[in-house]
């Protein structure tokens, strides 16, 4: 079967998106409690490149040969991330068993820093462009989130998508100033919308990219990065997923209509969530460029133009520039 939209070529080198911090970057006083937490000296380390922030996020090798995946970001230098950091750390913690996501094994918060030693899975990220073999291994794995998280673990004091994204159809005034979208009225309409659609007891994760997806050679898929949570709808995470598939060429419409995820999500809440994505990327898309995320803008504005595609093709209308 064709595709829905013809695919994009993506504008960033995929798995080095990131400038991120180094081993030798870290203070000593870290280094060594590092080491103390894992219990053997690091002899190597292998930053992991993808993503968009700079915070350390690297596999040690030990001197005893074995692999740990550890994150760090510091308090007075990077602390919008080391607060990621925490946050991800308090809702790791709080994952029951079932859910598919690296464990949080220990967390250091002291000397200026926060760091989380998190397990290692030997594992890759889904291959771009996606493949309906990856993209089948992850939705199947959100599947499995959604159903172990609703309703959500005690403890875990989360917001609603709909509070939350509150000021995303705003965005929308900023790309009909901008850009040349016909239909864009009634995009924006759509998106006003979005509180009607997105409400549920489901815990949300809300960054779900290849990035932040390991896939092992046994078959399973592991959910990363658990930074931005919120409760909502079951399905919103596997349509987040489908916009980089869509954007490789992916019938992601085929997607829709067979996987059991998506059986009793009507088409108008669909394009209510993927109107209020694209006003929202469209904005940041424009805005300036972080100087340790060069790559976060292009992504921003190629997921946009995805979007845009995709929501025009389903209402029928015409793509604009």
């Amino acid at each position: 079967m064709a595709p829905v939209i013809s695919p994009r070529p993506y504008p960033a080198p995929v798995g080095r998106t990131a400038r991120r911090l180094e081993w030798p970057h870290l203070p000593p006083v870290i280094r060594s409690a590092v080491e103390w937490r894992i219990g053997t000296a690091v002899r190597s380390s292998h930053s992991q490149t993808a993503g968009f922030t700079p915070g350390f996020a690297s596999v040690l090798l030990g001197a005893d040969g074995s692999r740990h995946f550890v994150k760090a970001a510091s308090t007075r230098a990077q602390r919008l991330f080391a607060e990621s950091y925490r946050e991800e750390a308090r809702r790791l913690g709080a994952l029951p068993a079932g859910v598919p996501a690296p464990r949080l094994l220990w967390v250091h918060d002291a000397d200026d820093w926060v760091v989380l030693g998190i397990e290692h899975v030997e594992a890759r990220a889904p291959r771009r462009p996606w493949t309906r073999g990856d993209l089948d291994l992850a939705l199947d794995m959100l599947a499995t989130t959604a159903a172990v998280l609703t309703p959500p673990p005690a403890g875990l004091a989360l917001d609603t998508v709909a509070a939350d994204l509150a000021g995303w159809p705003a965005h929308w005034d900023y790309a009909l100033r901008t850009f040349v979208l016909p239909h864009g009225e009634e995009a924006a309409a759509l998106a006003a919308r979005f509180d009607e659609v997105v409400g549920g007891t489901t815990v949300v994760h809300t960054d779900v990219r290849d990035d932040n997806i390991l896939l092992t050679d046994d078959g399973r898929a592991l959910l990363c990065d658990w930074n931005w949570p919120v409760l909502g709808a079951a399905w919103l995470d596997s349509l987040m997923l489908l916009v980089g598939p869509c954007g490789d060429g992916l019938d992601v419409e085929a997607v829709l209509a067979e996987h059991p995820t998506f059986a009793d999500v009507p088409a108008e809440s669909v394009d209510v969530v993927l109107a209020l994505l694209t006003g929202y990327l469209l904005k940041s898309a424009d805005d300036p460029v972080p100087p340790t995320s060069p790559h976060l803008r292009d992504h921003q504005r190629w997921q946009a133009d995805v979007l845009w595609d995709w929501l025009c093709e389903r209402r029928g209308w015409e793509t604009g520039e």
